[in-house]
């Protein structure tokens, strides 16, 4: 399960890209780091940690 931290970060982030327009095709919880991954665009890769921080990839 992912971290409530994790959760309100990827509600704001897909927030964020849908209001671009920028289509999301993916996002999962990758269950051997406990991150969330989301895949947006033509080469958006975001990673968010359990603690709520997040980078591009």
């Amino acid at each position: 399960m992912p971290t409530s931290n994790q959760g309100i970060m990827c509600v704001m982030l897909c927030q964020s890209l849908t209001s671009t327009f920028t289509p999301i095709f993916l996002v999962r919880l990758d269950e051997r780091t406990g991150n969330v991954f989301i895949l947006a665009g033509d080469n958006i890769e975001i990673e968010i940690y359990r603690n709520g921080l997040w980078r591009f990839l």
